[in-house]
């Protein structure tokens, strides 16, 4: 279906369904959608076939990045935010299923889980229990809990002072003050702060703030955003600023990132950096 998230949300529930898996494909309108917090009991698998997608639960702001998928239990609630026209796969499961993750986490997707998912996107909900379809569901769950997971997501804690700087960092992801700064808008002392950023996150403030940056990097480039547009709107004054962060935050430039996603499914853009391909980058 084409539309917004809500009505997506409002038009489907896949709880009301007796079927232990459920997909639907979703392509959203000419802008940015953002679907509230919202929950089902049902597990939530997220992939992106074009433009970016990121899913917030309570703990942590998650990025759905090229080839991968996030995986959200079921009863936790989440939020989805997309970009312009993205085209989206959602794959609802059972949580009785052995074996499916029972905290959040990226899934590295292979191509034959993709093409099962969308296979059954195509097709009405309502399956025979005991007909194809079900047996297709039952190899796509078998696939599904045997992926790797990767850990691509923002450690948000709910402590008001940090939530505080954390909304604006989303917001404006240029954003360049200091600790020092940032611990006098949140009314804190410089060591306070770092010191509630380690014990809330697990990571140092600029190590934090650095995570944020490659999340928002990855949807804006997997958007399609130039590299050089990509770096200006995270405050780099130079591309290559940039693209020595991304290397040492993920091993690989951002070329190399999605490369290795899949060949077929970048360019170069006259930056010399990358670009998502077209919308058939998935097919096989």
């Amino acid at each position: 279906m084409r539309g917004t998230l809500h009505q997506h949300y409002r038009l489907f529930d896949p709880d009301s369904l007796d079927r232990p898996i459920v997909a639907r494909m979703v392509d959203t309108q000419e802008k940015e959608d953002e679907l509230p917090v919202h929950t089902h009991r049902k597990g939530q698998l997220v992939l992106a076939q074009r433009g970016g997608v990121t899913c917030e639960v309570p703990s942590g702001l998650w990025m759905v990045p090229p080839r991968c998928g996030v995986w959200i239990p079921g009863g936790m609630p989440h939020s989805n935010r997309v970009t312009a026209n993205a085209s989206l796969l959602f794959l609802y499961v059972d949580m009785e299923a052995a074996g499916l993750p029972q905290e959040c986490c990226t899934l590295s997707i292979t191509p034959l889980l993709h093409e099962l998912i969308l296979r059954m996107a195509t097709l009405p909900p309502l399956y025979d229990p005991q007909g194809p379809l079900a047996q297709i569901a039952a190899v796509l769950l078998n696939e599904l809990i045997a992926l790797p997971t990767e850990r691509l997501h923002l450690p948000i804690t709910r402590h008001s002072k940090l939530r505080f700087i954390a909304d604006a960092l989303i917001d404006d992801p240029a954003d360049r003050r200091t600790v020092a700064e940032w611990a006098e808008a949140a009314a804190l002392g410089e060591r306070t702060l770092m010191r509630l950023v380690v014990t809330e996150t697990g990571m140092t403030f600029s190590r934090w703030r650095q995570q944020l940056q490659i999340i928002v990097a990855i949807q804006k480039l997997s958007a399609g955003d130039t590299v050089q547009s990509v770096s200006g709107a995270l405050g780099y004054e130079s591309v290559s600023a940039f693209i020595t962060m991304f290397k040492k935050a993920l091993g690989k430039s951002p070329a190399r990132y999605f490369s290795d996603r899949g060949a077929d499914q970048t360019r170069v853009d006259p930056a010399g950096g990358v670009l998502p391909a077209s919308p058939d980058a998935w097919s096989l």
